[in-house]
C-alpha cells in the first residue's frame, strides 16, 4: 500500500542520515566558522551553477524553494538521491597538495498531499570541515623547532519536512522545517623538535537545533510558448543550540596516547549556544519557453555579519552569491536518445562568510577567500522497472581565490551524480 512504502522510504531515509560520517572536504579554509556550507542544490541544480529559486518542475525535487513542491504529479511518489567525487590541489607559494574525497549528499522524497498540496521529505548536509595540515617553525634564539598539526572533521546535518500549498494556479507557497544536528571536531597539536612534552589544543562542538525556510513562486505567462517565474526564499537566523567544549591537554612526551604516551588534562571549559546561523534571502527570476529550454539567474545574501562565532560577532562577513543556469531539452518525446537528454550548463561567483588569520601586523584578520565556478551536465532518461527515472551527471570547477597574497589557493574538480525515481504509486487499475 501507498502508505505504507512511505513510512518505509523514511525510516530508509533516517538510517541513511547516520550513516553519512566520512568528511566530504578537505580544505584548510574550513578551520574557520563552520566550514563548507551547503546550499541544498541536488545535482541538476549543480549544473545549472546552483540555481533554483524560480524552478519548477515535475521531474526533480527542489528544496531550495519549498514552493516548488505543488509541481508534482498527482500519481507520482518522487525518490531522488545523490553522490559527489571531489579532486581538490591546494597551492601556496612552492607548496602543492592534491585531496581526493567522496560523499553521499543527500536523500528525499517527495509527495502530493492534496490537489493544491505537496510534501517531500529531505536529509541533506548543511555545512563539513575536513583538513589535516602541518606547519613547522624555527623557535627565535633557539636550535628547537615547534611543529603544529591542524587537524578537523565533522558536518552539521538536517532532516527536514516540507509543505508547498498553491494558492492560484500561477502562485505557490512553503515552507521547510528542519532538525539540524551534528559535531564539527578541530584539535592543534603541537610538538618539539627536542622530544619535549606536546601539548593539544582542542575544540568540540555539539549542535542539537532546528532550522526553518520559507519559499514563494509566481508564474506569468507571456503567451502560450513562454513563461516568466519568480521565486524567493527566506531562511531563519539564529543562535543555535550548541555545545562547545574548549580544552588544552598536555603529555608528558612527544607520544601521543595511541602510542604509548599519557595525556593530562590542563584546562577544560564548557560554553553553551555560542554559535549562529545566519538570515538568508533569496530570490530568482526564470524564463522557460514551452518544455524545451529554461534559463534563471539567482540572487543569494546570507546575513552572517554579526552571528556568534565561540561568542564572537566579529568574525563573520555577509556572503554573496550570484547564479546563471540554463537547461536545454530538443524533444520531449522522440525515437533518437540524443535528443531526450536535458542538457545544463551554468555559473557562479561568492564572496566569503568568513574571516582568516593574516600574517600581516597591521591586520590580523583579512576576508575569506571569493569563489568562481562553472559547471555542464546532462539529465539522462532511464527506464527502470517501468518507472520514469532521470540520472543527472554534473561536471563542475570551483577556483578558491585568497583575498591578500601568501594565502593559500584551491581548485575544485567535481563529479556529482543524482538518481531520481518518478514511480506511479497512486494509480488506481481498473480491470474488466
Amino acid at each position: 500500500m501507498p502508505s505504507k512504502k512511505i513510512i518505509v522510504s523514511a525510516l530508509l531515509a533516517a538510517s541513511c542520515a547516520g550513516a553519512w560520517s566520512q568528511s566530504s572536504t578537505n580544505s584548510p579554509y574550513t578551520r574557520y566558522g563552520l566550514g563548507d556550507t551547503y546550499d541544498m542544490s541536488f545535482s541538476n541544480n549543480a549544473a545549472m551553477g546552483g540555481v533554483g529559486y524560480a524552478l519548477r518542475s515535475g521531474l526533480h525535487i527542489n528544496p531550495m524553494n519549498p514552493a516548488s513542491y505543488t509541481t508534482v504529479d498527482s500519481l507520482s511518489f518522487m525518490f531522488d538521491t545523490g553522490m559527489t567525487l571531489k579532486s581538490s590541489n591546494f597551492e601556496e607559494g612552492n607548496y602543492k597538495s592534491n585531496a581526493k574525497n567522496a560523499s553521499f549528499d543527500y536523500l528525499a522524497m517527495q509527495f502530493r498531499l492534496h490537489p493544491r498540496l505537496g510534501m517531500a521529505v529531505a536529509y541533506t548536509p548543511y555545512s563539513t570541515v575536513g583538513f589535516n595540515l602541518t606547519r613547522t617553525k624555527a623557535i627565535e634564539n633557539s636550535d628547537v623547532s615547534i611543529s603544529n598539526n591542524f587537524y578537523g572533521d565533522g558536518n552539521l546535518q538536517q532532516i527536514m519536512a516540507g509543505l508547498g500549498f498553491k494558492i492560484l494556479d500561477n502562485l505557490s507557497v512553503g515552507v521547510n522545517a528542519a532538525y539540524l544536528f551534528g559535531k564539527l571536531e578541530y584539535q592543534t597539536v603541537a610538538t618539539l623538535s627536542n622530544g619535549g612534552d606536546m601539548s593539544v589544543i582542542y575544540n568540540n562542538l555539539t549542535v542539537a537545533s532546528y532550522n526553518v525556510n520559507f519559499g514563494l513562486q509566481y508564474t506569468q505567462k507571456i503567451n502560450k510558448d513562454n513563461a516568466l517565474t519568480l521565486g524567493l526564499a527566506y531562511t531563519l537566523g539564529h543562535d543555535l543550540n550548541a555545545t562547545d567544549i574548549h580544552g588544552i591537554q598536555v603529555a608528558n612526551n612527544s607520544s601521543s596516547t595511541t602510542t604509548g604516551g599519557s595525556y593530562s588534562v590542563v584546562k577544560e571549559e564548557r560554553t553553551e549556544n555560542g554559535y549562529g546561523i545566519p538570515h538568508t534571502f533569496g530570490g530568482g527570476l526564470a524564463w522557460q519557453y514551452k518544455k524545451n529550454l529554461t534559463v534563471e539567474a539567482d540572487y543569494t545574501l546570507q546575513k552572517w555579519e554579526g552571528v556568534k562565532y565561540d561568542n564572537r560577532t566579529d568574525r563573520y562577513m555577509n556572503r554573496s552569491k550570484v547564479a546563471f543556469g540554463v537547461e536545454y531539452l530538443p524533444k520531449e518525446y522522440g525515437k533518437n536518445y540524443l535528443t531526450r537528454i536535458r542538457y545544463r550548463a551554468g555559473a557562479h561567483y561568492s564572496t566569503p562568510y568568513l574571516k582568516t588569520p593574516s600574517d600581516n601586523p597591521h591586520s590580523a584578520w583579512v576576508d575569506g577567500p571569493k569563489e568562481y565556478g562553472v559547471s555542464v551536465g546532462f539529465g539522462l532518461p532511464l527506464n527502470l522497472y517501468q518507472q520514469s527515472s532521470t540520472l543527472s551527471v554534473t561536471g563542475e570547477y570551483v577556483h578558491v581565490s585568497p583575498s591578500a597574497k601568501g594565502l593559500l589557493s584551491e581548485n575544485r574538480f567535481m563529479i556529482k551524480l543524482g538518481l531520481t525515481f518518478d514511480e506511479r504509486w497512486f494509480m488506481k487499475f481498473r480491470v474488466n
